[in-house]
């Protein structure tokens, strides 16, 4: 059927071309004047006018031709053509010459290819007509344009799948869930090709497509999450406006049906019954329950409450966020003899209400928990909960602080025991009788060395001391007036010789330990052994302070310099106690404004110097400071007898190492080689060889021309090594003799440099021929750098040469 529609298809498209090329109009394109050719171009006349056109129709291919022969497209024609063959048509531009090709002498142009539309829609070349013989250009250039003509080739195609949609349960008929839009490559201004309705071809019970706008919708108002979540719709896409014969192409659409709160909470169960121990803390778990919701998501999101007036008091109830379960939890202490078994009322609600599914029912549903207390040996509990007991610090051992009372508050009712925590009550200033739970003093009290007292009792069953439980216990030590009043400082005082009666000298004040409820107060009199004072008065200033006035006219510090004032103290008691202490005067001297000068000599003297113990300090600072300074000096002394003297006695041979490369030939003071001859003195070497001439060197020599010639490292078979060895065989005598030194002498290693080295050794060590056979000649050509070696040695061959001349 395909196939008859593929070439019914063809038989309109041929037809419909043959009417276009009979129904075509011609277009003549008028080409005056000398601008039509070229100067010369014998068709142009220099006294008028010719007019030339070109003659053609509008060109159309029909897309994706099958036959077996070049499909016409159209032809080309020159109003100047006789039909003669004098005229050559061609043509240039897109295709030509590939896909479109021309008749040179009708101008018929043919396509030799399969064109496809939806790649390209049309095709600009250009046409030329010349003469034949010539080759010369009868009608200027001119561009047309063929079109490549649209068949329903392509089907409708979804390119943005796959889709996927949602919609709400319960959502009303119509709704709409998302959009599809297909595409067709097809021409859209020819024809039909490219007009494409949409129809469901699966899932039409459920949904609809709009068939213009491809809009798919709901279409019942029944869809259930609950019972199907998810839809697969396939939606038709046919172009030719849905009419026979044309294309079609389809796609699945997943249409999720999302959850709404359409379902309350309900309990799976109507009672639950969970059991715990009366002596679990507050806050303890006693169990879980869970209501089950249908919805998804924050749907079922819930919360839960204790409904019943008992159930709120006893028990809480709170919401696990993240399995939405309630937590019973215990909210006051359980006891098992008061009440064996509580039941609790606890009701589920949705969080999340949606108003308009309100009419379905109550969002909410309730269950019974029942909870049994488990009865357990609870530990003894201390009756009543005080804990602050107060006693004298007069109190004598044994005497009774107060008693603490502990019960059992299991149905057995045994028996309690006392002790106390001696942790708390490490130094057992109190004990406890273990049947009456009275509480002793075991020590004597004081409360000024500690005014509280914290101790932790214990209550625990008689048959099993493991049931304990503690309190923690204050016991107040009360004060008893046991402590005299006391001066607060030693006081010392000053008066000037030329003092005046009634002067205040120094105001004093006392301190008491203790502390009376109703507070201090002190009477400050003088002592009866100071009755007969007649220098001195005491004044109480009623505020527990008094002052000390002068009582005479001047005083003489040569005749007494220091006045001893005995005042006696007494407290408000009860008892009253008193305490004497000294107010110890001196009679110093002052100037005339009153501002005391001096006082008695020994005074003065320490008040205004620094104690005999930081002079001495002071003094043996600066002694070791001397020690330190004079050590250093005979150190440095002594160090530099002892280089003088190493330097006197060394008399060792000294090496100088020489390993410059030297500056060139400009640097002719690099080093001095003086300094080598000067350090060896041969004249001990010539005492001692018993006064040998210069005939003992050889003709002519001495020791002082052997070490000149020895840096230049010439060896002559003339010389005697005689010094040298003399000198050596010197030195390691005095050497050997000398075990109080190390061993001075070194020994010296000449490594040899390779027989594969391009440049010769300099060094005449291992050289035993004779300075007549060296030929340094070739340090010439070694660079500026050997130039003045070069030059000594040079020098050197010609004395060389001179002497044996």
């Amino acid at each position: 059927m395909a196939k008859g529609l593929q070439g019914f298809s063809w038989t309109m498209l041929l037809l419909f071309c043959a009417i276009q090329e009979l129904g075509t109009w011609a277009m003549h394109t008028a080409v005056e004047g000398p601008s039509l050719g070229q100067p010369g171009d014998p068709a142009l006349l220099a006294s008028g006018r010719v007019k030339r056109g070109w003659v053609w129709n509008q060109f159309f291919v029909v897309e994706e031709y099958t036959g077996t022969e070049p499909l016409y497209v159209g032809k080309i024609h020159s109003d100047s053509d006789e039909g003669d063959g004098s005229i050559k048509y061609t043509i240039s531009g897109e295709g030509a010459g590939t896909i479109f090709l021309i008749d040179e002498i009708t101008g018929d142009i043919h396509a030799t290819e399969r064109l496809d539309r939806e790649q390209k829609t049309f095709y600009t070349l250009r046409a030329q007509a010349r003469d034949r013989q010539t080759d010369q250009l009868l009608e200027p250039e001119s561009e047309f344009i063929i079109k490549v003509q649209d068949i329903n080739d392509s089907e409708p195609r979804f390119l943005e799948g796959p889709y996927i949609g949602s919609v709400a349960e319960l959502s009303p008929i119509g709704t709409s869930v998302m959009q599809v839009m297909a595409s067709d490559a097809d021409d859209p201004t020819y024809g039909s090709s490219a007009r494409v309705v949409y129809s469901v071809l699966e899932g039409e019970q459920h949904f609809t497509v709009d068939s213009k706008t491809g809009v798919i919708r709901t279409a019942v108002a029944d869809l259930d999450r609950e019972t199907q979540d998810r839809y697969e719709v396939v939606i038709r896409a046919t172009d030719m406006a849905g009419q026979l014969g044309g294309l079609s192409g389809s796609t699945t659409v997943t249409i999720v049906v999302t959850d709404v709160n359409d379902n309350p909470p309900r309990f799976p169960q109507k009672m639950y019954q969970f059991s715990i121990v009366e002596t679990a803390p507050v806050g303890t778990a006693i169990g879980r329950v869970k209501a089950e919701d249908s919805d998804v998501g924050e749907n079922t999101d819930m919360t839960y409450q204790v409904k019943d007036e008992e159930g709120v008091e006893m028990f809480k109830v709170t919401t696990d966020s993240n399995t939405q379960e309630a937590v019973i939890s215990v909210q006051k202490p359980l006891d098992y003899e008061s009440k064996k078994v509580h039941t609790v009322v606890v009701e589920a609600l949705n969080k999340f209400v949606d108003p308009r599914f309100v009419d379905l029912g109550t969002f909410r549903d309730q269950t019974i928990v029942r909870v049994s207390v488990l009865d357990v040996d609870e530990p003894p509990e201390f009756r009543p909960p005080s804990n602050l007991m107060e006693v004298q610090e007069d109190a004598h051992i044994g005497s009774v602080v107060g008693v603490v009372t502990a019960l059992d508050p299991d149905t057995a009712n045994h028996p309690v025991r006392y002790a106390i925590d001696r942790s708390t009550d490490a130094e057992r200033i109190f004990d406890i009788d273990a049947n009456t739970g009275a509480i002793v003093t075991g020590k004597v009290l004081d409360r000024e060395t500690a005014g509280w007292h914290n101790i932790t009792v214990l209550a625990m069953e008689a048959d099993n001391h493991s049931q304990v439980s503690r309190a923690s216990l204050r016991i107040r030590i009360l004060d008893v007036n046991d402590n005299p009043p006391e001066l607060a400082t030693p006081y010392e005082a000053a008066v000037c010789e030329d003092a005046k009666p009634g002067q205040l000298i120094q105001t004093i004040s006392v301190v008491d330990r203790d502390e009376p409820q109703s507070g201090h107060r002190f009477y400050f009199t003088l002592a009866p052994e100071a009755t007969n004072n007649h220098h001195f008065s005491l004044l109480d200033i009623k505020d527990n302070t008094a002052a000390v006035h002068t009582q005479r006219m001047g005083f003489n510090r040569q005749e007494q310099d220091v006045y001893l004032l005995p005042i006696l103290v007494v407290d408000s008691g009860p008892p009253a106690l008193s305490s004497t202490g000294t107010l110890t005067i001196r009679v110093c001297g002052c100037d005339s404004n009153g501002a005391i000068q001096s006082c008695n000599s020994t005074a003065y003297v320490v008040s205004a110097t620094l104690s005999p113990g930081a002079l001495i300090a002071l003094l043996v600072c600066v002694l070791i400071l001397v020690v330190l300074v004079l050590l250093i000096l005979t150190l440095k002394r002594h160090h530099k007898s002892h280089l003088t003297s190493e330097d006197d006695e060394d008399m060792r041979d000294n090496v100088i190492k020489y390993n410059d490369e030297g500056g060139g030939e400009q640097d002719t003071e690099a080093y001095d080689m003086s300094a080598l001859r000067s350090l060896y003195d041969f004249s001990e070497i010539k005492g001692g060889d018993g006064g040998g001439g210069p005939g003992e060197g050889g003709p002519g020599r001495n020791p002082a021309s052997e070490l000149h010639a020895l840096p230049q490292w010439v060896q002559s078979p003339d010389l005697d090594f005689s010094v040298f060895r003399d000198y050596i065989c010197k030195k390691v005598e005095q050497a050997d003799e000398d075990l109080s030194v190390p061993p001075y002498d070194s020994f010296q290693t000449y490594a040899f440099e390779g027989s594969d080295s391009p440049v010769p050794s300099l060094s005449s060590i291992n050289t035993w021929s004779s300075s007549s056979e060296q030929d340094f000649s070739y340090l010439g050509v070694w660079g500026p750098r050997f130039r003045q070696l070069a030059a000594l040695y040079a020098g050197r061959r010609g004395e060389e040469d001179s002497e044996e001349s």
